[in-house]
């Protein structure tokens, strides 16, 4: 029965069955079987189908919500009868925001699996607005994120000091200035992150600030990845808003260089996101451990 409850849960997730079969590496023909079982034991419909597409009924979304909260229980059952041995395993779903997916977590997710290699971990990345709409559909246990977005079913734990800093190539026109007054800023085409992004907000809070607006920003486009806007950035007379995590490297091979805006310091944390109420034990497993582990610039 626990297997058809996963089957479920994975077709409820993705409202598909084709993509749950993939997922759970079964036949699509096994998934209806299974999903078929569960309708006949409930004397209930489970999804209303469309065609090819599929939606739940009034009674799945209530078995999907059981189902969450049974495969929450057995996570933590695994994780507390495994720290018996001293050995933890089981399976933690993370998500990171551009910003930290790709510059905070891996190092300490390879640390991590240094230390419990039994504990299987899948890694999303999306903005932050993403990370917390995974976390509300319960897609994840975890979400590292940035930004000043709150949303109340959410509990933020700060985490790490970081700092946003404008950037240029080495080239730049005002590269040799090494500092700009504020002002300048609303003539320079500056490369920014999308909406949603917790980069963009951070921005532009701090720039509320020195009494300019993101609407007076001379905008050379927006990306929503910090390594395009890296590469963009090497090769055009542009400026962008970086944190100080992502251009490390290129610091070191004078690829790039900080640009420093008078009276203006963006400084900002990275956040555990977890839902409210939520005592999972392997994402507080995660949490003590990055804690220990936490690097700096």
């Amino acid at each position: 029965m626990l297997f058809d409850f996963e089957v479920f849960h994975t077709v409820a997730r993705r409202l598909n069955f084709t993509k749950a079969a993939k997922e759970l590496y079964i036949s699509q023909p096994a998934v209806t079987k299974h999903i078929h079982k569960l309708e006949q034991q409930f004397k209930v419909k489970l999804f209303d189908r469309n065609g090819t597409r599929i939606q739940l009924t009034a009674a799945g979304s209530r078995l999907l919500q059981h189902t969450e909260k049974l495969f929450a229980v057995y996570r933590n059952l695994e994780f507390d009868m495994n720290s018996l041995s001293s050995e933890h395993s089981g399976r933690l779903y993370l998500g990171g925001s551009m910003t930290a997916a790709p510059y905070i977590i891996p190092p300490i997710l390879a640390a991590f699996h240094h230390r419990h290699p039994q504990v299987q971990v899948s890694l999303m990345t999306g903005n932050t607005g993403e990370i917390e709409q995974a976390l509300e559909k319960k897609e994840i246990d975890l979400g590292i994120v940035e930004g000043y977005s709150r949303s109340r079913s959410i509990h933020y734990t700060e985490f790490i000091k970081d700092e946003i800093v404008l950037v240029s190539n080495p080239s730049h026109p005002l590269a040799r200035k090494q500092s700009i007054r504020p002002e300048e800023l609303k003539q320079i085409p500056l490369l920014l992150r999308e909406p949603g992004s917790g980069t963009l907000e951070v921005v532009a809070h701090a720039l509320k600030g020195v009494g300019i607006k993101l609407s007076q920003l001379k905008k050379e486009m927006q990306l929503n990845s910090t390594e395009v806007m890296k590469s963009y950035l090497l090769n055009a007379p542009c400026m962008a808003f970086l944190s100080v995590h992502a251009i490390l490297k290129e610091l070191q091979n004078n690829e790039c260089c900080i640009i420093d805006v008078k009276g203006l310091q963006i400084e900002r944390s990275f956040y555990f996101a977890r839902l409210q109420g939520d005592e999972g034990a392997l994402p507080e497993l995660f949490v003590r451990f990055a804690q220990h582990k936490k690097i700096r610039p």
